[in-house]
């Protein structure tokens, strides 16, 4: 095999597929139709489960807490014993839909997002897995495809000993609006 000819490993047919839903989701005009183009629709944003709210705006930043997936059927299970890398991905993704579905309820529209501030990811992780950041990938490659590099925020991604009803993925983020009309 020549050096033009290397077969591609895991991570680069991933790479290589984000980049085509990417470029596909970019010629879409809004978030929700780049999201679409990529395969993806939002779920019904999930009510509170206990006593705080699912989104609290001040000015034009819009505070999410910890969410993980909507509705009653979720990823739970440890990273790294229970669910390899890739699922925990999977689960991250969703998760980005979860919050995807409540900013839009609170803001009205997914247009109105300027930037992901900040981002941090919580993994249900053994205590030796490492690759918590490939885990929350799932979460910010979602956001890339809705917002572009808008899309990225300063990002955390850790490991905790467990999660609330011991779901995989727990994300919050803050984000920055455009000013409502």
């Amino acid at each position: 095999m020549n050096a033009f000819c290397k077969p591609l490993n895991n991570t680069a047919l991933l790479a290589a597929g984000l980049m085509l839903i990417a470029a596909s989701a970019a010629s879409a005009e809004t978030p929700e139709q780049r999201l679409a183009a990529a395969g993806h629709t939002l779920p019904q944003p999930t009510s509170p489960v206990a006593t705080y709210v699912t989104s609290r705006q001040v000015g034009n930043v819009l505070y999410l807490p910890g969410h993980g997936e909507c509705g009653n059927d979720f990823t739970t299970g440890k990273v790294g014993r229970d669910l390899t890398v890739e699922q925990g991905a999977a689960s991250a993704e969703k998760v980005g839909l979860c919050m995807l579905a409540t900013i839009k309820a609170a803001a009205g529209d997914l247009s109105r997002v300027k930037q992901f501030v900040r981002i941090l990811g919580m993994v249900n992780a053994t205590e030796d897995f490492t690759d918590h950041p490939k885990v929350v990938n799932g979460f910010s490659n979602l956001m890339v495809v809705a917002f572009g590099e808008a899309g990225k925020g300063a990002r955390g991604a850790v490991g905790m000993a467990s999660l609330p009803s011991n779901i995989a993925v727990e994300i919050e983020a803050i984000v920055e609006l455009h000013p409502s009309d």
